[in-house]
């Protein structure tokens, strides 16, 4: 039933009887209003800025259909948002079907789109497959105002929490067309109203990037540049995928000049791929499907991995460089260092899930992985130089893979000989369900010897560090197995490194970081962190990532004690607890006893945490890139611009 959410309630308890008056019927946009998940995700940041996405995802869908050149996007002052394409316009005709002006139909109905027809239709291809999107941003705000420009007349219409406010307002006006859509989200609805302009810059530019030439325009009236102007970014790349990978690759060092570029197209789907190959050992491949990015990859990404590792092997063996006794390159050896983007365009995209984030479609593999036997093969024979760094590139880390099977095999049978498996300083738990288990990676001797004392051994494992750890960003992962920082916190988690990593082996449902509150501690819990992000990175996406949050003061007045968490906090502290009262500054964790430690950080009644989640993929690659690899001028730059940050720090 389109447009209807149908929930089935609770049998009655009285009667025990279950008819007709135990159905629900939520109808039309109430069904949003009432299930805002199911539309957009959830209610929190995410949510609130998805509704952009619909409404420039809309703007999109006219760029790829050839009538929109630029878009422009406008946080207002009272944090209501504006985006104002230059395509056709909105239809503000009549609707043949549904009687009324089909402006209402495609803010009010769930599921009315120009997206599905064939080919002859609105759109060719579309990101918005679901056609729930203005409407469901309409639902979901506190109010909403549509321009549409026809060239000849203006419409005007305004929506209150979904429902049309009066008549559309029709003036005679020659104006360029195009539409403009402002709405405010609803308070009702969402936990937070706080836009982020760096989180809709990265998003904006991906589109930019993706549709080569389209001028997409972010501006926030909330905050001033230096001279006085609205914070402003014009996005426009006539490079697209190229300049997108360049962009990536911005803070790394090329392997080789140009990115490579190939595309081609079959019946109703088409493919572009560039590609280019750095210093670095961690690969990064971001693929999108019309538009959308599709973070659990598909058949598109599958397609160009088959590809990629038969011909650099087909060509390694045709120049020589793998002799016929040499075993093949595997996938991983020919993807180091590697950034791809991958971008395909599909007349009938099929999503995988209602979050769109993997591609199904089986002739999109057989496309890319024919464009890529044919094009990057014709692309090595051309520029055989290239071709030479690049596998050997792989035949590196073919050598460093050996070397780490070898280390890897070799600590398996040093513990299979010992009397315990698990790291001598571990402290282990008694429960062994690791979704009740938590373990503590603990900074130092001293402060791990308290948190032994003061933890709840049933659940709570203890493991000490002690030292600076290897910074894995700069090194392969032969060099992991050899390092005895990093050894430990492998063998206590139990599932294992790279492509052996196996959630389902994890020990402990949450890995926990306790380190000091100072420059040392945060150096520790970013080598963690890296470690974390580029050898067990489902650990990161899964949410099994923690950092503890041990106190900064003690504040003691008389018998009566408090902890503050940060400056601000301590400030309040103070003011309630009044004159007389002492403050002790917590050094590090060492300085707190057993019973203390367990109250402020280890206690999960008491206890603040903050759970690592991994927003965006390329966000994150990329601040690993600056702050853990060899190029210091992008490290300075970073350090400049976010200080201001550590200051007004309160979490």
């Amino acid at each position: 039933m389109e447009g209807v959410l149908v929930k089935m309630s609770e049998i009655s308890k009285v009667t025990n009887t279950y008819d007709e008056s135990n159905i629900q019927v939520l109808e039309g946009l109430e069904a949003v209003r009432k299930r805002p998940g199911m539309y957009i995700g959830s209610t929190t940041s995410r949510g609130l800025h998805h509704l952009v996405y619909e409404v420039v995802d809309n703007a999109i869908d006219e760029a790829l259909a050839g009538f929109c050149t630029q878009i422009d996007v406008v946080i207002n002052k009272d944090n209501s948002i504006t985006v104002t394409d230059n395509g056709r316009g909105i239809p503000v005709g009549i609707h043949p079907k549904m009687g009324i002006s089909t402006l209402d139909v495609v803010f009010t109905i769930l599921h009315a789109g120009g997206k599905f027809g064939d080919a002859n239709s609105g759109y060719k291809v579309s990101g918005g497959l679901h056609g729930v999107g203005a409407s469901v941003v309409n639902a979901l705000s506190e109010w909403t105002q549509v321009h549409v420009s026809t060239g000849e007349k203006v419409y005007e219409r305004r929506y209150e929490r979904g429902a049309p406010m009066g008549e559309i307002d029709v003036q005679d006006k020659k104006l360029p067309t195009g539409t403009r859509v402002s709405f405010k989200p609803d308070d009702e609805i969402f936990e937070e109203l706080e836009y982020d302009y760096d989180i809709l810059l990265q998003r904006l530019r991906e589109q930019a990037f993706l549709n080569a030439g389209l001028v997409i325009i972010l501006t926030d009236l909330r905050e001033e540049d230096d001279e006085g102007n609205p914070k402003s970014e014009r996005l426009h790349y006539e490079g697209g995928i190229c300049s997108f990978v360049e962009y990536i690759n911005r803070n790394k060092e090329p392997l080789h000049g140009d990115v490579v570029y190939v595309k081609g197209e079959k019946e109703t789907c088409m493919a572009e791929i560039a590609m280019q190959y750095n210093q670095g050992y961690t690969e990064t491949i971001v693929s999108f499907a019309n538009n959308i990015h599709t973070g659990e990859g598909g058949t598109h990404e599958t397609g160009f991995k088959a590809a990629l590792t038969r011909v650099i092997n087909d060509y390694a063996r045709k120049i020589k460089m793998l002799k016929d006794s040499d075993k093949n390159l595997s996938g991983e050896d020919v993807r180091e260092g590697l950034t791809v983007v991958i971008s395909v365009k599909v007349l009938e995209a099929q999503f995988e899930g209602q979050t769109k984030t993997k591609l199904g479609n089986s002739e999109v593999r057989t496309l890319v992985d024919g464009i890529i036997a044919e094009k990057l093969e014709a692309f090595l024979e051309e520029n055989p130089a290239t071709g030479k760094i690049i596998i050997d590139k792989a035949m590196t880390a073919a050598r460093a893979r050996d070397a780490a099977k070898r280390a890897r095999e070799l600590t398996r049978r040093k513990s299979a000989l010992e009397s315990t498996t698990l790291p001598g300083k571990l402290a282990d738990c008694s429960e062994k369900n690791a979704e009740l288990t938590e373990i503590y990676i603990v900074e130092g001797d001293s402060a791990g010897g308290s948190a032994k004392q003061g933890r709840d051994r049933k659940f709570q494992a203890i493991l000490p560090l002690w030292g600076k750890m290897l910074n894995v960003e700069k090194s392969r992962v032969d060099k992991v197995y050899n390092n005895d920082k990093l050894l430990p916190v492998i063998t206590a988690l139990g599932a294992g490194i790279g492509d052996e990593f196996n959630t389902k082996k994890l020990r402990y449902g949450k890995i926990i970081i306790m380190a000091d509150a100072d420059v040392d501690g945060a150096h520790i819990r970013t080598l963690l962190l890296t470690f974390f992000y580029r050898f067990m990175l489902p650990l990161v996406e899964e949410g099994h990532v923690f950092i503890a949050q041990p106190p900064l003061y003690k504040v003691s007045k008389g018998k009566k004690e408090k902890y503050a968490y940060t400056d601000r906090e301590l400030q309040k502290v103070l003011e309630e607890m009044g004159e007389g009262s002492t403050i002790q500054r917590y050094k590090g964790l060492g300085e707190m006893n057993p019973g203390q430690l367990w109250e402020t950080t280890m206690n999960p009644e008491t206890r603040t945490m903050l759970r690592v989640e991994l927003e965006d993929a390329i966000v994150a690659d990329e601040t690993f890139t600056v702050l853990m690899g060899d190029k210091v001028e992008p490290r300075r730059d970073f350090i400049e611009r976010n200080a201001k940050y550590v200051a007004n720090l309160d979490v």
